[in-house]
């Protein structure tokens, strides 16, 4: 198991709440009267892990000087689920199942607010591949307040392969292009789906493309070219809300 520091109220609460089997201590600064972190200690306590608190030197040490609060959490990294893990979760989601694809997100602010966005809309799983994306960091935990312990992230060898493996399951893949000619809006997205986004700059790869089922655009009739990936990832994701009427 792989150990790293979460930092910051948000992340060490989100940890609290859906995987307190996993942190293994919590250090807060020496003379914090922050109410926000007084609650999450006495939390802590409750579930049995353990609190101390310690100079702001060294939780500035800890957290490699990101902005930590005055509170970080010693976690236990899980082990990352991989395409062995799809079929299980395709089966327990049924007609439901919503898959985040992400072909080469590296940007950890990016990733974080993508799982955010999946998470709130009740995705099944967020795929990324395992050579060509950020993983999680304390950057991206912090940034998905939370979401990396409420939606699955499975780590893929081949990208390409796995892609065409949602297909032969039934999952209907669309990718999000901007040169495509159909809007998303005209396309349906109520069954099994899978929501392709490409990485910052590049967009999909060649093969990732290919495996699409279909390619559709985010209108915008103004005059911004393009959207970041998180901002087009939560449109497509909460289009697909809408059209299930609501629930994922």
């Amino acid at each position: 198991m792989r150990e790293h520091w979460i930092v910051g109220i948000n992340p060490v609460a989100g940890a609290l709440a859906n995987d307190p089997a996993r942190v293994r201590e919590i250090l807060v600064e020496q003379g914090s009267h922050n109410p926000r972190t007084a609650e999450l200690l006495e939390e802590a306590r409750r579930l049995g892990v353990r609190v101390h608190a310690r100079p702001r030197a060294m939780l500035d040490k800890l957290s490699a000087h990101a902005r930590h609060q005055g509170i970080v959490a010693n976690y236990e990294v899980p082990a990352a689920k991989s395409e062995y893990d799809l079929a299980a979760l395709l089966e327990a989601s049924g007609d439901a199942a919503l898959f985040l694809v992400l072909d080469g997100v590296t940007d950890p602010h990016n990733l974080g607010a993508c799982l955010r966005s999946a998470a709130a809309a009740g995705a099944t799983a967020v795929i990324i591949p395992k050579d060509r994306a950020v993983g999680i960091t304390p950057v991206v935990r912090r940034a998905s307040a939370g979401a990396v312990d409420r939606v699955p992230l499975v780590e893929v060898t081949n990208l390409a392969r796995t892609l065409r493996e949602l297909k032969q399951a039934g999952v209907w893949l669309t990718g999000l292009a901007g040169e495509a000619e159909a809007s998303l809006y005209d396309v349906d997205v109520k069954g099994k789906v899978a929501l392709v986004m490409g990485g910052e700059g590049e967009g999909m790869r060649r093969l990732t493309r290919e495996a699409c089922d279909h390619l559709a655009r985010i209108p915008m009739p103004g005059a911004t070219e393009s959207l970041n990936v998180s901002v087009a990832t939560g449109i497509a994701l909460f289009e697909v809300v809408r059209q299930r009427g609501g629930k994922s």
